[in-house]
């Protein structure tokens, strides 16, 4: 059993939203989805952190989440901010349970143990894009904070993985709230996706105060989902 993740498959296999404008890597890119998978066995655990699909319901999604369900693996899915289908966590299940996905779960406000001393956590988390007003702002932010701290608490005394889909740290921008938590629970990884194109450049893959941080965009892994334990 491995634990890989991936961001921003984009699909749109029921509505029509071209991904070629971010670029050459977007070509064809549902089968490098498929091509990426391959390689993944049926008790890996694949961690999908965001913007998995441009359908604006769930109705609309279903097609995606189809192809998803084929994917080898179990699938967890982050919020990201084009995740229009997003509700609440009681009519996601049942729309998986009434669809027959059994291999697809959502990360929201809890945490799933992965092996023996592994924890997945994560939340969609804040990126400066969503800038408002200060009050505004704020109230987003710590609503986000709030979120991850639910899911690292789920986690308990397991070593933590995170799974954001906004970057907590890229070029010159922190947002110290995430980044707070992050070095308060002691995560050992957090993976991000969101960025695309010419935003990768200042993608930050490193260590910062102690965790781990890798970019896991579809278009930068190629499609094909990275291997984090």
């Amino acid at each position: 059993m491995s634990l890989f993740a991936i961001g921003d498959l984009h699909l749109s296999l029921t509505a029509n939203k071209p991904m070629d404008m971010f670029g050459s890597r977007w070509e064809n890119y549902v089968e490098k989805i498929k091509a990426g998978f391959s390689t993944l066995g049926s008790e890996d655990v694949c961690v999908l952190c965001g913007d998995i699909s441009w359908g604006i319901d769930l109705d609309e999604a279903l097609e995606d989440f189809r192809f998803i369900e084929a994917l080898p693996g179990r699938k967890i899915i982050v919020k990201g901010n084009h995740d229009y289908w997003w509700t609440s966590s009681a009519k996601m299940n049942a729309f998986l349970e009434k669809n027959d996905l059994h291999t697809i779960s959502f990360l929201r406000n809890n945490a799933y143990p992965y092996g023996e001393n592994a924890a997945i956590c994560g939340a969609k988390g804040w990126f400066y894009e969503e800038s408002r007003s200060s009050v505004h702002d704020k109230k987003l932010i710590d609503r986000e904070a709030l979120r991850l701290e639910a899911s690292l608490k789920a986690a308990g005394e397991r070593d933590k993985y995170v799974f954001l889909h906004y970057p907590p740290k890229y070029g010159g921008y922190l947002c110290p709230e995430i980044l707070y938590l992050l070095r308060q629970y002691e995560a050992k990884v957090c993976c991000s996706g969101h960025l695309h194109a010419d935003s990768l450049r200042l993608a930050f893959n490193g260590v910062w105060e102690g965790t781990r941080h890798i970019c896991v965009s579809g278009d930068r892994i190629f499609f094909k989902p990275c291997k984090i334990l």
